[in-house]
């Protein structure tokens, strides 16, 4: 089957640019110039990933990320990638707090955009070699085929991508794992020196499923370090 993919991006020789490459890639690629474009794009034929540029003529990428994000069942979690200025961490924290699954800074080289399309989608498919499909900690529960974590019996609002992270601590329950090792448990690739982002996705993960998210029980900060899953829970 092929991928699907939409650019909501004002630019359109950039998106013809993007499009002409990824379509040589095997994707299949449509573009919107604007965000509510964008957004009834994405409703009425659900992509795969949406690329999403922070600039828009109408509204801005955050709003249009806060926008999907509330979209009723599966649509919620379309992988988004966002297109941020170069330079500027406030922008792409801000949308990793809104849900983007990843980012990368204008001006991009395209095969680097491939790379990291690749990388989201990869990271949506369950590992075949997978022992344990379902993970329970107490009223937790995480269901690898499904990709749907719960808590208490209800459903935790998680990307992909926040699900990934989740499930790689909780693999590894008990043992403390540093911001490095935990990006390379996920996508196999360094972070970036300063880079803030697994910080930002653990303060989300741990509002979607921990009781009290200022005073964790699950997800543990270890200072200096990293992370640790607690292995006793609720």
């Amino acid at each position: 089957m092929t991928t699907r993919l939409l650019m909501i991006e004002d630019d359109a020789r950039l998106a013809q640019m993007v499009g002409e490459y990824l379509g040589q890639s095997g994707f299949a690629f449509s573009h919107a110039g604007d965000g509510q474009g964008g957004l009834a794009q994405l409703q009425e034929a659900p992509p795969d990933l949406v690329i999403l540029d922070l600039m828009l003529p109408d509204m801005d990428g955050l709003e249009v990320c806060r926008r999907l994000r509330s979209l009723p069942g599966d649509l919620s979690r379309t992988p988004v990638l966002m297109l941020t200025a170069k330079g500027d961490p406030m922008d792409r924290i801000i949308g990793l707090e809104l849900g983007a699954d990843d980012y990368l800074p204008k001006p991009f080289e395209p095969r680097e955009l491939l790379a990291r399309i690749r990388a989201v989608l990869r990271r949506r498919t369950d590992d075949p070699a997978a022992p344990v499909k379902s993970m329970r900690f107490g009223s937790l529960e995480i269901d690898r085929d499904a990709r749907v974590v719960s808590v208490a019996g209800a459903d935790a609002d998680l990307t992909s991508y926040q699900f990934d992270l989740l499930v790689a601590l909780a693999e590894r329950a008990g043992r403390v794992l540093s911001r490095d090792q935990i990006m390379e448990a996920v996508r196999g690739r360094e972070l970036e020196a300063f880079d803030r982002s697994i910080d930002v996705h653990m303060g989300r993960i741990r509002a979607a499923i921990e009781v009290d998210p200022k005073n964790p029980k699950r997800i543990l900060t270890v200072r200096g370090v990293g992370y640790v899953f607690a292995k006793q829970q609720d």
